[in-house]
């Protein structure tokens, strides 16, 4: 069963979808615009179960999540905010998962609060130095509220087509009309810098401690592997690399069933310390 809140950070609001109990796992959508926590994440919350405790916050400029006044949206702002709901919610220890920008914004959150963050997935993930602005990213973040702009961005995130229909693109073309105004602040044009500004620096990638499973489509053209992920695994200490074929820019939709076993497989580890936590030592 998952609930949406608000929490308080920084005396700014954010709205979350939260679930589940158990370890927790905070899950940061990425920077398509009409993006939102719940709409990214909620129907792998609802596949893993009630054994998580699960967190999807709408970032800052995402959804019903203002950006803070006399700020703009950007990787210290969405990390610290990311820090804040945890701490709001009295949340010690969580792993996170971030798909896109949101796997740039996992990754500065675990340099930034190594002690706090246990695990890290990044999914079609932003943040490798060096990266470059593709085409269909900036396509993304130039794309118009309604249906035209919705139907050309969902066809860039997906290999299959097919997975772009008529109530994909109507429920796209709403969420996108509905956050126009604060989506209009973050990535205005020339956008090359935006991706610069999620940019992780070696030194950044090099404290991260935990452990990071990174899952990428070998079709992606939104982050592509060979300058998205890949550089990555000369950076990170504890890092492995699985490739799904026939797969664009987001896993979660396009192979839902592995997508799931690879994260319940990586985080299971979580669950299994968890559970000797709370049942103490065998007596």
């Amino acid at each position: 069963m998952t609930t949406l809140r608000t929490v308080t950070v920084d005396g700014s609001p954010v709205h979350i979808l939260e679930g589940g109990t158990g370890p927790a796992v905070l899950m940061l959508h990425g920077s398509g615009p009409g993006t939102t926590g719940s709409g990214a994440w909620a129907a792998t919350a609802q596949a893993l179960g009630t054994s998580w405790h699960l967190v999807a916050p709408d970032q800052a400029g995402f959804g019903r999540t203002p950006v803070p006044a006399g700020s703009r949206g950007g990787l210290r702002l969405w990390t610290e905010q990311a820090a804040g709901v945890m701490d709001a919610l009295g949340i010690e220890h969580y792993a996170v998962v971030g798909h896109s920008m949101g796997g740039a914004v996992a990754l500065a959150l675990a340099a930034e609060r190594p002690e706090q963050v246990t695990r890290v997935v990044a999914v079609s993930t932003m943040g490798a130095p060096g990266a470059p602005l593709s085409a269909d990213l900036d396509a993304i973040w130039a794309a118009p509220a309604g249906p035209p702009g919705a139907r050309d961005m969902l066809s860039r995130l997906v290999l299959d087509q097919a997975l772009v229909t008529e109530s994909a693109v109507e429920a796209r073309a709403a969420a996108m009309r509905a956050g126009a105004a604060a989506f209009a602040s973050l990535f205005p044009a020339p956008r090359a810098r935006w991706v610069d500004e999620l940019t992780l620096s070696a030194q950044t990638l090099a404290a991260i401690r935990a452990p990071v499973l990174l899952v990428h489509g070998a079709e992606d053209r939104v982050t592509p592997l060979a300058t998205a992920a890949q550089p990555l695994l000369a950076h990170l200490a504890d890092v492995r690399l699985h490739v799904l074929g026939r797969c664009g820019h987001v896993p979660a939709i396009e192979h839902p069933h592995e997508f799931r076993q690879l994260l319940s497989g990586f985080l299971g580890r979580e669950l299994q310390h968890h559970e000797r936590s709370s049942h103490g030592p065998p007596g």
